[in-house]
């Protein structure tokens, strides 16, 4: 007899759904998540990972590399995966590290970037205005201007090697990640700047090695630090280049002149290591003493020289040549050349010395004003001409100058130099001669007497009322320039002093160069002013003639009593010519009851008849 079999009682449809739902509850595997797996083996290039629930997946071993890092996994390692899907057409789960390892990153760096650390990255390309950084699998890029403090050539000492960044900016939606090395070496180079700042003290002698050399000067590394070594400060002496002194790489002991805590610079100095050459300097060099330097540079107000190492003096423009103002100080000395040169100030406090090279040579000033006293004749070249008088060279190569005023007597003016010419030889009297202003006055008019002082000389004194004989300059309208002969004087002789009879006025009865006698009606010396007068003269030989010979109411004609003393005049004057000139016939004296009376008296003294030249009076 058979037993009853146990009855086994198997889960309904709906109990089977609830135990999956709660089995599968308790696990993660959601798709697009980043899930936890064991490596359950590994096949040539890919690894077999375990997520769960019997599920497999495979990724590739290049995946779990790193920029930078060596790849090391084995089985049994557990590793975060990125889901896509939990199963493929071959039953298998589609995973991806990389993609886990993204989110990862991305959710740590957002961290770090509101918190404002640092990140650590490795560059592995090189793009377009920078390159990329790997971030622990987030890509960023880092620009160009952002790699170093400084601008460098060639970054490949840089690349594929782990190093720490500053994220600068982070889109997560746009996956855009910008990250910079230089904020993280300005931070890093300015803290070991405080720390070495902090050690340091003004006055503290260190060893440093020349880094980079300027035209200003050489920036020394002082252990994390640069300082300036100023090319003022290498040398007591004039240095033109930091070249002069050190090389790039040198090794030199150096004094620290200044620090600024706020700006953390550093003032170095080689100099101050040495004894200051100044010291002492003004009983070294005393006013007034000459010594022997070198030109070691020139500017356009003037030279240096350098008197001895460290210690040099200025040659102003104005103290290099007693005669050559206003020129170049290169036309006079050049660069290295060894002059001599006398000491004009020194002063300690502000280290300057003021030279004098003029000082060393003659003064031909001096020279020639104790050998030329006012008075000597001198002879020279006219080496220019300007509007207010002339300049002769004289020896010593210098000029002296000749005023409008003392070119000539009677000329003023334009009118004075038009007598002379550059280039030509002329004489002239020294009238004064001051070495210490520089200047020499000298006169031309004075080489000969003044015709307005005693007469000029040999001269007579002119004086009004005296007879003078005038030489025609020029014919003008309304009378005659004129030049007195005899005197060395002109002047202007108006149209009605040309003569009595007013139709005898006429400037054009004359010819330049043509002579005649005036008489002076106006001499003022003071004004240097002198007036003539034919006029006058005809009127005053006919005073004369009239006194000598008998008045109008006689009975004679003026032109019997006129040509009786001009004749008489003319023999006294010149005997000979009387012989020459045969006498002119006399005009038949008009009838009067005087010449009725004296018929006789008229006829024997035909002798001194009138010229037939001679004017009538006028009523």
């Amino acid at each position: 007899m058979n037993e009853p079999q146990a009855s086994v009682s198997h889960p309904s449809h709906d109990e089977f759904a609830a135990l999956l739902e709660e089995m599968l509850s308790g696990t993660s595997l959601q798709e697009g998540n980043v899930v936890k797996g064991t490596v359950v083996a590994i096949e040539k290039d890919v690894a077999v990972i375990d997520v769960g629930l019997k599920t497999e997946g495979r990724v590739p071993l290049k995946e779990f590399s790193m920029t930078g890092r060596n790849t090391d996994l084995s089985v049994g390692d557990e590793v975060d995966v990125y889901l896509e899907r939990v199963e493929n057409a071959l039953g298998e789960a589609v995973l991806s590290r990389e993609k886990a390892r993204r989110e990862e990153s991305w959710t740590k760096l957002e961290e770090k970037y509101k918190a404002g650390e640092r990140v650590e990255g490795v560059i592995f390309n090189r793009v377009k205005g920078g390159f990329t950084v790997d971030l622990d699998g987030a890509v960023a890029f880092l620009p160009g201007s952002q790699v170093d403090i400084r601008p460098i050539r060639d970054v490949s000492p840089l690349m594929n090697m782990p190093q720490p960044f500053q994220i600068l900016k982070m889109d997560r939606r746009r996956g855009n990640i910008v990250v910079s090395r230089r904020s993280v070496l300005e931070e890093t180079r300015a803290e070991k700047r405080s720390e070495i700042v902090a050690r340091l003290e003004e006055g503290q002698v260190i060893d440093g090695v020349v880094k980079n050399i300027t035209d200003y000067g050489a920036f020394v590394d002082l252990g994390g630090i640069d300082g300036l070594l100023h090319v003022t400060d290498m040398a007591w002496r004039r240095v033109n280049h930091p070249s002069e002194i050190v090389s790039v790489g040198d090794t030199v002991k150096v004094q620290i002149i200044r620090i600024n805590s706020e700006t953390q610079r550093i003032s170095l100095g080689i100099k101050q290591l040495q004894a200051d050459p100044w010291n002492g300097i003004a009983a070294k060099y005393p006013v007034g003493a000459r010594f022997k330097g070198t030109v070691t540079n020139i500017t356009d107000y003037g030279a240096f020289v350098e008197l001895e190492p460290g210690v040099e003096g200025l040659i102003h423009v104005s103290e290099m040549s007693w005669t050559k103002k206003n020129i170049h100080p290169g036309k006079i000395i050049s660069t290295s050349q060894e002059v001599e040169v006398q000491v004009l100030e020194v002063d300690p406090d502000k280290r300057r010395i003021s030279l004098g090279l003029k000082q060393t040579q003659d003064n031909p000033w001096t020279s020639f004003a104790a050998n030329h006293p006012p008075g000597t004749i001198i002879e020279g070249q006219i080496r220019n001409i300007t509007e207010f008088g002339l300049f002769i060279g004289l020896d010593g190569s210098i000029d002296g100058m000749v005023h409008l005023s003392d070119l000539d007597w009677s000329k003023s003016g334009e009118d004075a130099l038009k007598d002379y010419k550059k280039g030509d030889t002329a004489k002239a009297v020294v009238l004064e001669a001051d070495s210490d202003k520089e200047r020499i006055s000298l006169g031309i008019k004075q080489l000969i007497p003044d015709p307005f002082v005693a007469g000029g000389g040999a001269s007579p004194k002119l004086k009004k009322g005296m007879r003078v004989t005038c030489e025609v300059l020029a014919v003008k309208d309304n009378g005659l320039e004129v030049k007195l002969v005899d005197h060395d004087m002109t002047s202007f002789l108006r149209r009605s002093d040309l003569s009595r009879d007013r139709s005898e006025q006429r400037p054009d009865r004359f010819g330049v160069g043509e002579k005649f006698d005036a008489v002076v009606t106006q001499f003022d010396a003071k004004a240097r002013k002198v007036t003539v007068s034919i006029k006058a003269l005809e009127i005053a030989e006919e005073k004369e003639a009239v006194a000598q010979y008998g008045s109008t109411d006689s009975g004679a004609s003026l032109g019997d009593i006129l040509g009786a003393a001009l004749s008489k005049a003319k023999e006294e004057d010149d005997d000979e010519e009387e012989e020459a000139a045969a006498p002119k016939p006399k005009r038949k004296p008009r009838a009067t009851k005087g010449n009725a009376a004296k018929g006789e008296a008229a006829d024997t003294e035909e002798a001194a008849a009138e010229p037939e030249e001679a004017a009538e009076p006028e009523e």
